[in-house]
């Protein structure tokens, strides 16, 4: 109705109720699609109060939250407390050093992860994103900065981060001439879990992973996906707070994918909180309930899937001509009855335009198209995608290369 708005308040409470913590409190009008994200993110640490009153009125009850002291409120226990995040970093910066000079790879990033949520890190190569990576996995020391993992600081206690975290990189480590039994039962004593213990572990990851029937062959013989699967299994051996994944997916068919997301998503039902680098965006769209794109080592956007496709609004609306010679008389069209420069593809046939009143915009399109005889192989409209965010922030769409080969070779560098 008419005037209905959301408050989401985020808070932290001690094991009784008692209110120790207050913040992020915001309001504002909803529509359907911005209510059920809320309610469908919503975690122990947060409540959504929906009232057919006017904003004003949240604002007045926002205030009146903040003036009670904080003892005196009770709201819904929360385990633990509940910290509002679990992955928090300020500020950080990392200069690598080349044959060609100094390279920024971070300039004051600031990084923050609720608990049990998946966080992506999007971003063209030389970004950042593997930088971030493994200065929170304690793989590197940033130059400025800080960062906790769970209350813990990297810097000064990373063997305290190491015992909490899980990693899996961008390339399946594990020993080939290992049965995937016996890597994951490396892996635990490793870790110092004993032999039985480590035993057990180990097959209840080969059984979660679906491997049992493979489990006890060498690695040598696995495909892409099974070794992919090994490798994340080997990062959960002692079931960590926080799994980093660093371009989980990359290298895989889209069946192996899929199934490798299904993975995922039943880690973060559980509670674990992932932090993951992608190359592929419908991979963010599919897992991630925050996205955060970085460009030139800072964060340039953040926000849910959703929300960060209606920084750019509206539909698109694509063509695809028969003949390419019609692409120039076609771009005017679109550009005519479009709200940008309309885009073509390198083969001329295929052209894309933002437009503001979706529907009415193709009907003039295609009436204009059929004046000018403009044959055409297919007409449509479509929302934006995460590759159009992408776009619009960075100059650029995602590359599908491998966005670690600057990082790397920086640190080659060092």
């Amino acid at each position: 109705m008419p005037g209905t708005a959301a408050v989401l308040v985020r808070y932290s409470t001690d094991e009784h109720g008692t209110l120790l913590h207050l913040a992020e409190v915001a309001s504002g009008p909803v529509d359907m699609e911005f209510h059920a994200d809320l309610v469908g993110r919503a975690h122990p640490c947060v409540q959504v109060w929906r009232l057919s009153e006017p904003v004003e009125v949240h604002k007045m009850l926002i205030s009146w939250l903040r003036s009670f002291p904080l003892v005196s409120l009770v709201f819904p226990p929360t385990r633990q407390g509940c910290p509002m995040t679990i992955i928090e970093a300020r500020g950080l910066t990392k200069v690598y050093h080349s044959k060609s000079g100094p390279v920024r790879a971070l300039a004051g990033l600031d990084l923050s992860v609720p608990r049990g949520s998946v966080k992506a890190l999007l971003g063209p190569n030389g970004a950042g994103k593997t930088t971030v990576v493994k200065m929170l996995t304690t793989l590197i020391r940033p130059d400025s900065g800080t960062a906790f993992v769970d209350g813990i600081d990297v810097v000064a206690d990373p063997k305290g981060v190491r015992r909490i975290i899980g990693v899996s990189g961008q390339y399946a480590a594990v020993d080939e001439n290992l049965t995937g039994f016996e890597n994951l039962e490396m892996v635990g004593r490793l870790y110092h879990l004993g032999g039985a213990e480590s035993r057990r572990r180990a097959q209840e990851l080969i059984d979660l992973f679906e491997l049992t029937a493979a489990g006890n062959r060498p690695v040598k013989g696995f495909s892409g996906g099974m070794r992919r699967r090994i490798d994340l299994a080997g990062a959960l051996v002692i079931n960590p707070k926080v799994l980093f994944l660093d371009e989980p997916t990359t290298g895989l068919d889209p069946r192996s994918r899929i199934a490798l997301w299904a993975v995922i998503k039943r880690l973060v039902a559980d509670g674990t909180t992932v932090l993951l680098t992608t190359q592929y965006l419908e991979e963010a769209d599919q897992l991630a309930d925050d996205i955060v794109v970085i460009d030139d080592g800072r964060v340039i956007a953040e926000g849910t899937s959703d929300h960060l496709k209606a920084q750019i609004g509206g539909h698109r609306l694509e063509v695809a001509l028969v003949e390419a010679g019609d692409g120039v008389a076609a771009r005017d069209i679109l550009a005519r009855y479009g709200a940008g420069e309309p885009a073509i593809t390198s083969d001329g046939r295929g052209l894309e335009v933002a437009v503001v009143d979706g529907p009415r915009a193709l009907q003039q399109v295609l009436a204009a198209l059929g004046d000018a005889d403009i044959r055409l192989h297919d007409a449509g409209m479509r929302r934006p995608t995460l590759d159009d965010v992408f776009l619009k922030l960075t100059g650029h769409k995602a590359d599908k290369a491998a966005d670690q080969a600057d990082d790397v070779e920086l640190e080659k560098s060092k």
